[in-house]
């Protein structure tokens, strides 16, 4: 057997290796991972090195914590000799180019797609779909108004491709129409199995000064202040608090409107009350509010009756407000009761002079 020569050797040994191109697409091993670097065995007589720079998109994050010794990445060739005798590779342009395919067909056949949220923007979002960056506007980001979007930061979530140009490097995305097409839905079933006076459980979604808003699962329904108590209600915003869970009724569809109400039938204060309020009881109320000719006093919730300034002293009063405050509680006889107008009338004078007569015929006894 012939012996080989040192330059036949060297020669072999170059042609067993495979040859490599620039932005070909090849398959590695990592030997070895620095923070700002990686090395890879390519089956080259070279090593292959990854930057940071062409692994991520990411700024000073650590290689190490990443990638580990061993694993296998494939990569594309982006210079065969950096003139150290070494093979520049990147990670993130092979990855981008895969990401933009992929983002292609997602817009062609509107494909949902789920990423996460890398950076927030003054004028909304971007998303990353393997290293590559997805634009989505603030005024896309949700089917209502997002003031802050800080709280979507790192946040997965999911969208759709509406413009697709990678060469102007405008690749946008649309979140409003997924949560719009969803609630549609979740309205439609709504409306198919809810009916006037189906009583449902909601959350408390947004306060007014006239009610609150009612998120019923797929439609807002509206709870007036008139609608929230049989008794009075102040406020609706010192009533309930935003994200409280409430039961209610269904008072009334129209179209897509609905109105609900929190007085319900059974807890109505007018039940029996021709037995709770006849004429000669002796009731305990307080004093909800005055005017010139007498005080409306809360017997119970949702039940005011007057106490006519001609009716609170044996003596004249010029006004209620003379004698009597606002959340006082007092003690006054019934002295007419209309259900069908729902008006009670109450009399301070009539308790003080059957007290009186009540003194006299005491006296008389103890006298005798």
């Amino acid at each position: 057997m012939s012996e080989v020569s040192v330059e036949q050797f060297e020669q072999m040994l170059e042609e067993s290796i495979k040859t490599i191109r620039n932005g070909e697409v090849v398959e590695g091993t990592v030997i070895d991972v620095k923070p700002d670097e990686i090395v890879l065995n390519i089956g080259y007589k070279s090593d292959g090195i990854i930057t940071r720079s062409e692994y991520t998109n990411e700024p000073n994050v650590d290689l190490t914590t990443l990638v580990s010794v061993g694993a296998t990445m494939e990569v594309k060739v982006i210079k065969v000799n950096d003139g150290e005798g070494q093979v520049l590779l990147s990670y993130r342009r092979l990855a981008a180019e895969k990401g933009n395919k992929k983002l292609e067909e997602a817009f062609e056949n509107k494909t949902v797609l789920t990423a996460k949220v890398i950076q927030v923007l003054g004028g909304g979002l971007s998303v990353s779909v393997d290293e590559t960056r997805v634009f989505i506007p603030a005024s896309l980001v949700s089917d209502t108004y997002e003031k802050d979007l800080n709280k979507y930061k790192d946040q997965e979530i999911e969208f759709i491709i509406t413009e697709f140009n990678p060469r102007r490097r405008r690749i946008i995305g649309d979140r409003k129409q997924i949560l719009t097409a969803r609630k549609a839905e979740l309205q439609k079933e709504l409306f198919a199995r809810i009916q006037v006076g189906d009583v449902i459980e909601g959350t408390v979604k947004n306060l007014t000064d006239f009610g609150a808003f009612i998120d019923l699962g797929g439609a807002d329904g509206l709870l007036h202040i008139s609608e929230m108590s049989w008794g009075r209600v102040e406020s609706p915003k010192k009533a309930f608090k935003v994200g409280e869970t409430v039961k209610v009724f269904i008072k009334d569809i129209n179209d897509t409107k609905i109105a609900l109400s929190m007085k319900f039938p059974e807890e109505n204060p007018w039940n029996d009350a021709a037995n709770k309020f006849a004429p000669g009881t002796v009731i305990k109320g307080v004093v909800a509010r005055m005017t010139d000719f007498g005080a409306f006093v809360e017997l119970a919730p949702g039940v005011d009756a007057l106490l006519h300034v001609s009716q609170i002293a044996k003596e004249h009063i010029e006004k209620p407000s003379d004698v009597l405050s606002i959340g006082q509680e007092i003690e006054a006889q019934i002295v007419d009761f209309n259900e069908e107008e729902k008006k009670i009338s109450l009399s301070l004078k009539t308790l003080l002079n059957a007290n009186e007569e009540a003194e006299e015929d005491y006296a008389e006894e103890t006298e005798e």
